[in-house]
């Protein structure tokens, strides 16, 4: 995987500004309510005028910087901030203008930005509403109809009285709004319930208040229509604290969804659980939508309604009654796909697949299961609203690859299934080359380029089974052993049983190591080449196995990170490094201890608080531990890292760069991060007594490291002519096989001891 640029981090902190002016308004609005309460009816200067408008204004400059600060710019973020302005410059223009009267008919100022208001919030709900129905069928768009209609209808209802009134009034911008403002009302609870009955979460939690905001100011603008005939000014009411109120949970919704930056919008479906409990939705909105028509249709038999209503509440029930099996269909084909790529899911593939082998004239086929190597980082560094995007535009290629008659499903997450129909062993490998291939090219995902690859497992019928399960299985595990030996595409074979299996124990049973103290360090020491002194050792780890002996990483390392198992293995290692450190403390023995940290580990915004309670509880400086990361976390997500590293850095702990020089981005990150030391990669130190340009590499990295102020480690040393030449480049430090090899503690006490007495024949370069 590479990214060529970086991006912002997900959840942005309040700054200062944003916390200051948020109190503020809650004072005002707070006292403004209390003041609303206790003076009654009429105008009060202070209540009504100065801290209505302060609390207002105040709100736009918040949701504004909202909206600056918002990378990127959501559309309804947006409109929703130019509809809290337009209302403020409404309340400033109603209150300091003056004002219609009862006979106008050209709506004032304040009216006009009062309906731009509603306008506007029509338009962050039908930004909502677009997401909601993305990509789905137009029976959806029936269910949203039904719920629309039937929330309506009990609208219309309560506005019943204020349209018979207006009808015998005479004509006047007053009335007018008065019964414009909740129609306007209407369409927007009207598409809100749409939206309900969608099976596709778009609102979340923080809905709620754009919900319950436009509920308030949808019950005060009826109070409003039904009393405005008999007082046509209505100021310092308890209508004021109902608007007042709703503007101040719109203004909050704005601020929480414009920090909602990576987070998509919408809840996809991506198990079997999420497709049920969406499917029951689509059945609920609509029988709870037909139960408020039927209620409006008893009011109408007995009391006098609108026709209005009655229409409205006819309307929902008779598309409420569109025969049951059109909707058992809806409610099948929504089980049967994915919703975000509009692929076939795995009950989809698990039906067709099946029809397939069972057929009389079934041929040779193939089952690839396809699974992309590292999208978890995408996910945690940049966000699953871009991951969800790279999703659809990995599908999108796969199924331009395929062949017709081939069948593509989506299983989960970033894990793919392709059937191959007719499809004998030289077919299924060429498609999955063809497929690696077409998945191996750039992505551009918000201006970052992203390069993934694909882990291809392939099992063949009747070869390998004739049951899609046998045949899944055995791809899967084909597709393990393609990622763990990195070959990208391998065709099942009965070693990958055993080796399935042997994966799966060893998972077992590191488990129980990590708890059972069976993870040992070595350490290897790195030599000064100016002081001929050892300032500091790198921790490897080994697993003590109970009967296989002593494992190196190689044998256990991947099982953890598939397993996931690297969060509490890393904690682990540091926890036995700290404690090895304050050993040597107490002996006198100045020693930083170097671990290696995996991207995954240091994507956890949790390590920097972890590690200084480690060092806290130890009694250890911060410059007792040094973390060694790879220039493939560093280039990932440039800001992520800064601000890790940065919290490390704060605590005093040490950064290192890991194999240096095998990355391939920018070296922009050297002058941007906090980096100690740089560690040259020992593909480049092994052969540069042979290899001109790689002595030559060796030699401008050690130049660039200093001019940048950092150390330099060269690794992989192993005979003395390699430590001479690094000399006599100024390497900063040596480690490798020719200086020692990573030993357990007590060897490394013995070894040091004796270089005390007899220290290694370093040869001086400076």
């Amino acid at each position: 995987m590479k990214l060529a640029s970086l991006t912002a981090g997900r959840h942005p902190a309040l700054s200062r500004t944003d916390v200051v002016v948020l109190c503020g308004i809650a004072l005002v609005l707070v006292a403004n309510l209390v003041g609303l309460s206790l003076h009654g009816d009429g105008f009060n200067i202070i209540v009504d005028g100065w801290m209505a408008l302060l609390s207002d204004w105040a709100a736009v400059v918040l949701v504004w910087l909202a909206v600056q600060r918002g990378t990127p710019r959501r559309a309804d973020v947006v409109l929703a901030a130019a509809a809290v302005t337009a209302l403020a410059v409404g309340d400033t223009a109603y209150r300091l203008l003056p004002a219609a009267s009862a006979g106008d008919v050209v709506p004032t100022l304040s009216d006009g930005a009062y309906l731009t208001f509603y306008l506007l919030m029509l338009g962050v709900v039908a930004v909502l509403a677009h997401r909601s129905l993305r990509k789905q069928a137009w029976p959806v768009l029936l269910t949203s109809a039904v719920g629309a209609l039937g929330a309506s209808s009990v609208l219309a209802v309560l506005l019943s009285p204020a349209l018979d009134g207006a009808s015998g009034a005479p004509l006047s911008a007053p009335i007018v709004l008065s019964i414009a403002f909740p129609v306007l009302d209407l369409l927007l609870i009207a598409a809100l319930a749409g939206i309900a009955a969608t099976p596709v979460r778009v609102l979340g939690r923080s809905g709620l208040l754009l919900v319950a905001g436009l509920i308030l100011f949808a019950t005060a603008d009826v109070v409003y229509a039904q009393r405005v005939q008999l007082d046509p000014v209505l100021i310092g009411t308890a209508l004021n604290g109902a608007w007042a109120v709703g503007f101040a949970l719109i203004t909050v919704w704005v601020l929480v969804t414009a920090r909602t930056r990576r987070r998509p919008d919408h809840t996809t479906v991506t198990s079997a659980s999420d497709a049920s409990a969406y499917a029951a939705t689509a059945i609920a909105a609509p029988l709870v939508a037909t139960a408020a028509g039927l209620v409006v249709l008893l009011v109408a038999s007995q009391t006098e309604v609108s026709v209005l209503a009655v229409s409205l509440a006819g309307s929902a029930l008779a598309l409420a009654a569109i025969p049951l099996a059109f909707r058992h269909r809806l409610l099948h084909s929504l089980s049967r796909t994915d919703e975000l790529t509009g692929l076939p899911n795995r009950r989809a593939l698990a039906m067709d697949v099946a029809t397939r082998l069972r057929a009389v004239d079934a041929r040779p086929s193939a089952l690839l299961v396809l699974d992309l190597d590292r999208f978890k980082e995408v996910n945690d560094s940049l966000g699953h609203e871009a991951g969800d995007r790279l999703i659809e535009r990995i599908s999108a290629r796969l199924t331009g690859a395929l062949q017709a008659g081939d069948l593509l499903a989506r299983l989960g997450g970033d894990e793919f299934a392709v059937h191959l129909h007719h499809a004998d062993r030289m077919r299924a490998t060429a498609m999955a080359r063809r497929l690696r291939a077409v998945t191996a090219r750039p992505i551009v995902i918000d201006g970052l380029s992203l390069e993934l690859g694909l882990s291809i497992g392939i099992a063949l019928s009747p070869e390998h089974g004739s049951d899609l399960s046998g045949l899944l299985r055995k791809a899967d595990m084909a597709m393990y052993s393609a990622k763990a030996t990195r070959m990208g595409q391998r065709i099942y074979s009965e070693g990958d049983d055993s080796n399935d299996g042997a994966r799966l124990r060893t998972l077992h049973e590191l488990r129980i190591a990590l708890t059972d103290d069976q993870l040992v360090l070595h350490y290897q020491p790195k030599v000064d080449l100016a002081t001929d002194t050892v300032p500091g050792v790198e921790a490897l780890v080994r697993w003590n196995h109970p009967t296989r002996g002593l494992l190196y990483p190689a044998d256990f390392l991947d099982v953890a990170e598939n397993g996931g198992l690297m969060r509490t293995l890393t904690r682990v290692v540091l926890e036995l490094a700290l404690d090895q450190a304050a050993v040597w403390q107490a002996q006198g023995r100045e020693l930083t201890v170097a671990v290696n940290l995996s991207s995954r580990s240091l994507a956890d915004y949790q390590l920097a608080g972890v590690v200084t309670r480690m060092l806290t509880a130890r009694g250890l400086p911060g410059s007792a531990l040094m973390l060694e990361v790879t220039e493939e976390f560093l280039l990932v997500d440039r800001d992520r890292a800064r601000n890790i590293l940065m919290r490390l850095r704060s605590a005093g702990v040490l950064i290192a760069v890991d194999d240096f020089g095998t990355g391939y981005s920018s070296l922009a990150y050297l002058r941007d991060l906090p980096i100690d030391e740089l560690k040259l990669d020992q593909s480049f130190v092994i052969p540069m007594l042979d290899d001109d340009r790689a002595s030559a590499l060796v030699a401008s990295s050690i130049h660039l490291g200093h001019s940048l102020g950092m150390r330099i480690v060269a690794e992989g040393v192993e005979t003395a002519e390699v430590l001479d030449q690094l000399a006599h480049f100024d390497c900063d430090m040596a480690q490798g096989y020719f200086v020692s090899r990573p030993v357990a503690a007590n060897q490394l006490e013995r070894w040091l001891d004796d270089r005390a007495v007899l220290p290694i024949d370093v040869p001086a370069g400076r």
